[in-house]
């Protein structure tokens, strides 16, 4: 990010980062409370990801809410952070930017849970004047995953999808 004298530039790159990160806290959230309409409305058309460092390459708005709908079925919770964004504001109207990972998961089906790091490289793109994904993708730092029902005092008491808790 570079410092400009100019008040009128100054706001309108405060007001560009600012949009960035409420974009991209809305593609998480939406992924976690499963709204895939919204989560759509996050990504260019023509959007691409690498999650896992490649292993799920997908190309196209539709495809990566797809993914999502399947890989986020309704007996898995999720939970996605993202904080410390490094953001940089490219020339014309595009964007990149880095975001540190926590998640944590829990499937009631299989009754283990996982929890993880990773960092995100973004690319954005504004659209009619709104800022969209236009690629993203993580390397995980970390991932760890464990049984649940080899912890015999750890019960879900409540989620926000109904779904059954696990005993």
């Amino acid at each position: 990010m570079t410092e400009s004298a100019d008040p009128r530039a100054a706001m309108k790159l405060v007001q560009d980062l600012e949009a960035i990160k409420r974009l991209k806290y809305k593609c998480m959230r939406c992924v976690d409370t499963k709204q895939w309409d919204t989560l759509a409305d996050c990504f260019t058309e023509d959007a691409t990801t690498s999650y896992e460092g490649g292993k799920y390459s997908l190309a196209g708005r539709d495809a990566i809410v797809d993914f999502f709908r399947r890989m986020n079925v309704s007996d898995l919770i999720t939970m996605q952070h993202v904080h410390h964004p490094e953001i940089e504001i490219m020339a014309g109207e595009t964007a990149k930017a880095t975001w540190a990972l926590e998640d944590y998961v829990i499937d009631l089906r299989a009754n283990w849970s996982l929890r993880g790091a990773a960092f995100y490289e973004d690319e954005y793109v504004r659209v009619d004047g709104q800022w969209k994904i236009k690629h993203t993708g993580f390397q995980r730092v970390f991932w760890e995953r464990w049984n649940r029902g080899e912890t015999r005092s750890l019960k879900l008491i409540e989620n926000m999808h109904g779904l059954p808790k696990a005993d």
